[in-house]
């Protein structure tokens, strides 16, 4: 499909032009694929993409109108109408852009720290975050400062899925390291002159550092979390009120740009396009590490086939589960980033809209999935749900998150913030 085809005029947006953010990741190839293959044009919409430096970036401008809609985290939909951190503003997502992604990094000078103390388990991949303990815990001992680990937002899967990995190798992440926020594109740079000692964030940064011989890959996010939810679209909730054929216009091209990404023989085609300094800026064959399913932990290491590291389209990945809402949600409760009661059912069902996803899908003939939620955790495997494949689901501890029992859930985690009541949160107590 190219720019040539005329526009699909089922619909006719209410607003044709529009400004849609992004961040310089790998994974805005949707936007990018949408533009540079003429979908957005074909179904009505004059865009322009934006490149933004951060997430507080894309956050601000969409809350203030600057921007009709943006690539967003996850979770920031869910925080953004909750007002944690600096802007209140009613936000909802339509569209999942892909699943996985991410992964953390570590200084070279880290890593070898790391294997003096265990060198039984040095070469070994995925590390698991015990042996950070490890470290932490001798250099304590000898009186040393913590770690210092960077994420790119206080209300990111990064910040979630990075601290779930230390719990779950008994790393306190409030106590026993410190974290710091740094946009993706700086992360390289930050640990290229020892200001940090690793990250979590997403491609192509990982694959950079490690090109550039400066870092290690300890464990990538599908690890953690087989399939967990990354990037979405997100809009204001007026927004898309006002505007409902032309949200729809936007899902359905981004559903036909993420189709697009996961034929295997587009994906060096999608590496040389997010290359270009208008989009990513990084080296087609760095970016091509993580599309193509070709990983490298480290430098010299022969590549590993990671067929699942960037999903776009496979195993569901548009539809925003309302279980992915919840569990986020669950670990800004769990992180003390909640700290009333809310009803966060409530919250989910606000924010998170597969009614019109299914609207979008349907008028392109896609099945969808006839539940809202699922568990995740208890799929080691792909399995199949309402006539098609879903992903592996699987958490790197082996617990599984049932979202028609959150507060159980909840109530099997570490707390952070011990005085708030689970049980409120999830019924008509809380406010919503």
């Amino acid at each position: 499909m190219t720019s040539a085809e005329p526009p699909n005029r089922d619909a006719v947006p209410e607003k044709s032009r529009l400004t849609l953010g992004f961040v310089p990741l790998t994974d805005c190839a949707p936007l990018v694929i949408a533009q540079e293959q003429g979908l957005f044009a074909r179904h009505g919409l004059d865009v322009t993409l934006s490149r933004e430096a951060s997430w507080a970036n894309i956050r601000d401008k969409v809350a203030a109108g600057l921007l009709d809609g943006a690539q967003m985290l996850a979770s920031m939909p869910l925080a953004t109408t909750l007002g944690l951190g600096e802007v209140q503003q009613a936000t909802v997502t339509a569209l999942s852009l892909d699943l996985n992604g991410n992964a953390i990094t570590v200084s070279n000078a880290f890593y070898d720290e790391m294997a003096t103390l265990d060198p039984d388990g040095s070469g070994e991949a995925p590390v698991a975050a015990d042996r950070l303990k490890q470290l932490i815990d001798a250099r304590h001992a000898a009186g040393r400062t913590p770690p210092v680990f960077a994420m790119v937002f206080p209300y990111s899967t990064h910040n979630y899925l990075l601290r779930y990995w230390l719990a779950a190798g008994g790393v306190d992440p409030d106590r026993d390291l410190r974290l710091v926020v740094i946009p993706p594109p700086q992360m390289v740079e930050a640990l290229r002159i020892g200001a940090i000692d690793g990250f979590c964030v997403g491609e192509p940064w990982n694959a950079a550092a490690v090109a550039e011989g400066l870092g290690r890959v300890l464990t990538t996010s599908h690890d953690i979390w087989n399939n967990h939810p990354e990037k979405v679209l997100g809009v204001n909730a007026d927004w898309a009120e006002r505007y409902p054929a032309t949200h729809k216009a936007v899902i359905k091209a981004l559903i036909e740009a993420t189709r697009w990404l996961d034929e295997p023989s587009n994906r060096r085609t999608a590496a040389e396009l997010l290359s270009h300094p208008d989009y990513v800026g990084a080296p087609a064959e760095i970016i091509a590490m993580s599309m193509t399913g070709s990983y490298r932990y480290a430098a010299g290491d022969a590549p590993l086939p990671m067929p699942d590291f960037n999903v776009f389209s496979r195993y569901a990945a548009n539809f925003p589960w309302r279980s992915h809402a919840l569990w986020l949600l669950t670990q800004m409760v769990r992180w003390g980033q909640i700290r009333e009661p809310i009803d966060l059912r409530g919250i989910a069902h606000t924010v998170y809209r597969p009614d019109l996803y299914r609207q979008a899908a349907g008028e392109l003939a896609i099945v969808c999935p006839a539940d809202d939620e699922k568990s995740e955790g208890a799929h080691a495997a792909p399995w199949q749900r309402d006539g098609m494949t879903l992903g592996a689901d699987r958490f790197v501890d082996d617990s599984v998150f049932d979202p028609a029992d959150p507060v159980a859930y909840l109530l099997g985690c570490e707390l952070h913030h011990r005085k708030l009541d689970p049980a409120e949160l999830f019924g008509p107590r809380g406010r919503p």
